[in-house]
């Protein structure tokens, strides 16, 4: 199963400050066992929200808003993608990751997966639509 995973922001994340030497020598260890394990497919920090943008569409008209997103308590200060047998194995690696960090806060979430849906939801067509275009994702993720 594949597990989404989220580190919620806090004072450090978006003020934009670099980690310290020692936080990013720790991490890189971690991510390199992470990884050799078979369980991290992808993960990488973001910048404050002060760089983003905020796209809405309501009621036909898209508004583009500015960051900081100050009155977001939900704000994310970077994200994995791990591929386990449960999600408890994903608490586990988390865990880990929290205490390589020494603070902070995960929201991990389940990724549908194809078998999720039932064969009378797609269509032969739409299956075969959606295999291809998955492949293609995956070409554009190992090009990028």
């Amino acid at each position: 199963m594949r597990i989404f995973g989220m580190l919620k922001a806090d004072v450090h994340s978006e003020a934009g400050a670099p980690p310290s030497k020692d936080l990013i020598e720790r991490m890189g260890v971690f991510i390199e066992e992470i990884t050799k394990a078979g369980v991290m497919l992808s993960t990488n920090g973001l910048k404050p929200s002060d760089k983003g943008k905020r796209v809405r569409l309501q009621d036909g008209k898209v508004t583009v808003i500015d960051g900081p997103f100050t009155e977001s308590k939900e704000l994310v200060a970077s994200y994995a993608l791990f591929q386990v047998k449960s999600m408890d194995e994903a608490i586990h690696w988390t865990t880990r990751f929290l205490q390589v960090l020494g603070r902070g806060e995960c929201e991990l979430r389940p990724i549908f997966e194809q078998e999720d849906f039932s064969h009378e939801f797609l269509s032969p067509e739409e299956r075969k639509r959606e295999a291809a275009t998955r492949e293609s994702m995956r070409r554009n993720a190992a090009n990028s």
